[in-house]
């Protein structure tokens, strides 16, 4: 296993950067070419910042080709959400960028450090992540590195303070994922006066689709058409992980899965709860029928 924990040149995603990224690249560019800060009208570092997140949320591979979940969202002649107005996208790119582990922290911090963990410092996570990397690498942790990627990462999903300046707070609510509304920020005193930084993750979440929630069950190659309850619960790139859902909103969402998708029956057998597909249902069908709405 590597870890990565680096590439995005201390920028958040941005709003229009993925859409600027596909266009980019449909039109036969190369970030590598020199004129690719011309094309795409942002610093050289905002290029190599905007390739990063391009593969970080799975739109592109490793030789930068465009992936279908890229052309489903983005196409300008059939794309689901090109300028990402439904937050039903933004959950969806959120477990995109948790599921393809290419920008490790995600991985790290939403499937492992935060289960049943819904308030940490920054000292905390850091902690956690020099544990992860002693176990598979030492070369892999630079505490300067795993510092600057946990700033992006809360940045990225933390809506900006007032006690912040006007162009940092410009600069953060242009981010992809604020209005997920995953994360507080909230400030204690130590036992010295010292001001402590803390973050709270917001577990209550009603905005999830069922289609959104079944395309993520579908599109995971750990999941056959029998998933056990706890497998939806706890299993690496669960549901319920990605989307912090209660027992409560989990079952809510099976049911809606349920009514609507006749070949997709939960069963209760002696203490096994199961949900179970009768016939292959095809991930992006689920999803046009949620966009067709």
């Amino acid at each position: 296993m590597n870890f990565r924990f680096s590439g995005h040149e201390s920028f958040i995603c941005k709003q229009f950067w993925l859409k600027k990224g596909y266009d980019f690249l449909i039109h036969g560019n190369k970030f590598t070419e020199d004129d690719s800060v011309i094309k795409l009208g942002v610093g050289k570092n905002m290029v190599s910042s905007i390739r990063y997140w391009m593969r970080a949320f799975g739109l592109t591979n490793e030789n930068d080709e465009i992936e279908e979940i890229a052309h489903f969202i983005f196409n300008d002649n059939n794309g689901c959400d090109k300028y990402l107005e439904d937050i039903a996208t933004i959950w969806l790119l959120h477990y995109q960028l948790i599921k393809t582990n290419y920008a490790s922290i995600y991985s790290i911090f939403f499937t492992e450090f935060i289960k049943n963990k819904y308030e940490f410092s920054k000292n905390h996570l850091n902690d956690f992540i020099k544990r992860k990397c002693d176990e598979i690498n030492i070369s892999f942790y630079n505490q300067n590195t795993i510092n600057n990627d946990i700033s992006v990462l809360l940045r990225n999903y933390l809506k900006p303070t007032r006690s912040e300046g006007k162009q940092e707070i410009e600069d953060a609510l242009s981010g992809l994922l604020l209005d997920l509304n995953i994360l507080k920020m909230m400030k204690t005193r130590d036992d010295n006066g010292l001001t402590e930084e803390h973050y709270l993750l917001n577990t209550h979440h009603k905005d999830i689709p069922y289609q959104i929630m079944l395309f993520s069950i579908l599109d995971n190659p750990r999941f056959s058409k029998s998933i056990s309850l706890k497998q939806l619960q706890t299993e690496i790139n669960s549901p319920s992980i990605i989307y912090f859902l209660n027992n409560e909103s989990l079952f809510r969402i099976i049911g809606q899965i349920v009514d609507k998708y006749k070949s997709i029956i939960y069963t209760q057998n002696s203490g096994i709860n199961e949900l179970q597909s009768k016939k292959d249902i095809n991930k992006w069908d689920v999803l046009k029928d949620y966009y067709a709405k």
